[in-house]
């Protein structure tokens, strides 16, 4: 069941669904739908390395605590009445670089959790903003006016090569190390985060996905799915479905956003 918030002049409306998919034996996504403020994660387990879901279930429930945190600290730790893009845009980093601190050290101290590591992508909205916290290769999508955009760059070894030029988009289809990811949490005791932020307005639409989405539908299948219903609940449902049809090869996770008028 969706979930709405009110920020500022603006309602803005949160669904999200997370499936096993047809081959994993068990699922290592984890997602954060809003208690307290608008904030929405996607995390990814890493597939092969030990303990994927315990990284993931750590990275979500570290940006949540974070952000509430910070939130009850009031002005000694934000002094400011109307926050400014640049502490918003710290925010989101410095709650994902603890992620990837308490991934980091969990780990250390269980061998049986070394290696452990996970995706992520948060977004928040604040002040006629959202802000994106960005590694690895789960995606963050807008829709506006019919078209869809990928706001998000993969960290992965497939688009490095692509980004180079040593790949064609054909034979990056057929790419034999394309679910490699060349950054994610948990796996240095320090990651670089990608903060993206701009302006959102009224009808956008923000998809978050786990890759076993995104890798399973190209964009305009996903477009035409989110675009065909009003229900946020129902399109994710129908994505999860789509992915699964398509062969389900992974965990699914998607996250549906929508400004709305109040």
């Amino acid at each position: 069941m969706s979930i709405s918030f009110m920020v500022g002049p603006h309602r803005v409306r949160f669904a999200g669904k997370t499936d096993i998919g047809l081959v994993r034996a068990h699922n290592e996504d984890s997602l954060l739908i809003p208690r307290e403020m608008a904030l929405a994660v996607v995390s990814d387990g890493m597939g092969g390395h030990a303990a994927g879901d315990v990284a993931s279930r750590i990275t979500v429930e570290t940006i949540d605590q974070h952000y509430r945190d910070t939130a009850r600290s009031g002005p000694n730790t934000w002094p400011f009445k109307l926050p400014s893009l640049e502490i918003e845009k710290q925010r989101m980093s410095v709650a994902i670089q603890l992620a990837n601190s308490n991934i980091f050290e969990t780990a250390a101290a269980d061998g049986s959790k070394k290696g452990m590591g996970c995706t992520v992508d948060a977004i928040y909205f604040n002040q006629g903003r959202f802000f994106i916290g960005h590694v690895g290769d789960s995606r963050v999508y807008r829709i506006r006016e019919g078209r869809i955009q990928m706001l998000t760059e993969d960290h992965s070894l497939l688009n490095d090569y692509l980004r180079m030029k040593e790949l064609s988009g054909d034979e990056g289809v057929h790419f034999p190390q394309k679910n490699v990811v060349v950054r994610a949490l948990g796996l240095a005791d320090q990651v670089h985060v990608d903060v993206i932020a701009d302006a959102f307005k009224v009808g956008d639409v923000f998809l978050l996905c786990s890759d076993g989405l995104s890798g399973m539908l190209d964009d305009r299948v996903m477009l035409e799915i989110i675009t065909a219903r009003d229900s946020l609940d129902t399109s994710c449902n129908e994505l999860i479905k789509a992915a699964n049809d398509a062969g389900g090869n992974d965990n699914i996770t998607a996250i549906l956003i929508r400004i709305e008028k109040p």
